[in-house]
């Protein structure tokens, strides 16, 4: 019989990709795979997409640093996704559990750990969310992206890893990419995304300076679900997406620098593809300050320029955008000399021995 891997996690792309990136893996070597989820989440949407994983959806809560009346449900949705995950499981017996993380994680990690079912948790940014906080003492084992966060995690179960980055990211065309956007190759080309829910800000003062920025640049912009305006398709140099899919490998190939949050799985793959960037960190107020710590070890090793959200405004961002395009050789020569950690052979390896 073909051995069998349950993964979970999800709430962003971010919890989503690095399980798109391992999946395959196992799909070659003839395992079952099965993914747990929430119904509507966008990971029903990326994983459904892939074909070769059954789907399950399962009841969950959402892990909010705000005051909500939801707030005061959500524990109740825990408790039966916990119970739903356990009897799931208990019936697929899975040899072994991953988990990406997000809010959606926590039942599917408790109900494997009631069925005493092994259990690898992976943590990309550099301190451990709050979802994963909670998973990590009922794991075997944490993969982590950067060596600075087994200093946050209280346990030998830690393991450096390093980045794991989707294959399919290595394979773009830039020719596709301008074709897709009707763009040519007489300007440079920005890539601006907010992260796969968007970002209001990030969103509102790119379109306030589109009027100059298009005398220099052709820019993509990926919005978010709901936040195209189309009064702004009148610049022929600006094309607007929602969220991009297999297009997005395309529109990166063509990319000269990228404007972005600073997800850790997102700007690791924007420094595969030796991609100057602009890093806009989710403030403190808004976020554990994850994000800020992202972007300052990238700062550190030259791979990008940040822009604090409290400090930006027209002129900053303007003229963050001009730095980052004037010294993008100096950037690409400093990601070139980067170290590649074949992450995603070490993560396989470890889960198979684990599923052993």
């Amino acid at each position: 019989m073909s051995k069998r891997i349950l993964f979970t996690g999800g709430g962003s792309a971010g919890h989503v990709t690095v399980n798109v990136a391992l999946i395959p893996k196992f799909v070659d070597m003839g395992w079952d795979i099965k993914y747990m989820g929430s119904a509507q989440g966008i990971e029903a949407e990326l994983i459904q997409k892939l074909g070769n994983v059954e789907y399950l959806s399962i009841s969950t809560g959402k892990l909010r640093r705000y005051i909500d009346r939801e707030n005061l449900k959500d524990p109740f949705r825990v408790i039966k996704g916990v119970y739903q995950a356990y009897q799931l499981i208990r019936e697929m017996k899975p040899n072994v559990v991953f988990s990406k993380g997000g809010f959606v994680s926590v039942p599917v990690v408790l109900g494997a750990w009631l069925n005493r079912i092994p259990v690898i948790i992976h943590e990309s940014d550099i301190t451990p969310g709050l979802a994963n906080k909670i998973s990590i003492p009922f794991a075997s084992k944490i993969c982590v992206t950067f060596p600075e966060t087994k200093k946050y995690i209280k346990s030998d179960k830690a393991l450096h890893v390093g980045a794991i980055i989707r294959e399919e990211l290595m394979h773009g065309s830039s020719i596709k990419g301008l074709t897709l956007c009707n763009f040519t190759r007489n300007k440079p080309v920005i890539v601006c995304m907010g992260g796969s829910l968007g970002s209001q800000r990030i969103n509102e003062i790119l379109r306030r300076n589109l009027h100059h920025l298009i005398d220099k640049f052709q820019i993509v912009h990926i919005c978010g679900k709901g936040q195209i305006d189309n009064s702004y398709n009148i610049y022929r140099e600006y094309k607007q997406f929602e969220y991009v899919h297999h297009e997005l490998v395309d529109i990166l190939a063509m990319s000269d620098i990228v404007i972005s949050r600073a997800g850790s799985n997102s700007i690791f793959e924007f420094l595969s593809l030796k991609k100057p960037m602009l890093l806009i960190p989710l403030s403190k107020e808004a976020s554990r300050g994850d994000q800020v710590l992202n972007a300052l070890s990238f700062k550190s090793s030259g791979y990008c320029e940040i822009l604090l959200e409290e400090n930006m405004d027209d002129d900053t961002f303007n003229e963050a955008i001009r730095n980052v395009f004037d010294k993008r050789y100096a950037i690409i020569e400093r990601m070139e000399s980067s170290e590649s950690t074949n992450a995603v052979n070490k993560v396989v390896e470890l889960i198979t021995a684990i599923a052993t």
